[in-house]
């Protein structure tokens, strides 16, 4: 069932088939388009944001000191592209261990 519709299957005719409502005079209607132009006034601030340092940095996509090696990615690509690009497990999993103890013991140290 689609929402909306009635469980009896009848639904209201499209915008384009129901009966348009009576139009205003044409001074009203010119009154009411100025007003409806004229820009509504800002709201008033209701918080204060301040962004960090750190999150300023983030933001501008951190500090350019040559992690992003270009040529490794080129060349890692054309590897992988030519299927001569071998997964050392090993030292994936080697990784994955020595980061998550190192979050463990992070977490532990803030309680």
């Amino acid at each position: 069932m689609k929402i909306g519709n009635s469980p009896e299957g009848t639904a209201s005719p499209p915008k384009a088939e129901q009966r348009p409502a009576a139009r205003k005079p044409e001074a009203t209607a010119t009154a009411e388009t100025a007003r409806a132009a004229a820009p509504a006034p800002a709201p008033a601030a209701s918080a204060h944001v301040a962004i960090s340092s750190a999150a300023q940095l983030a933001a501008s996509g951190g500090p350019d000191d040559g992690s992003f090696d270009t040529a490794k990615v080129q060349r890692i690509s054309q590897a992988i592209s030519e299927g001569k690009f071998t997964i050392n497990a090993s030292a994936i999993a080697d990784k994955l261990v020595a980061n998550a103890q190192e979050l463990l013991s992070a977490r532990a140290n803030k309680h």
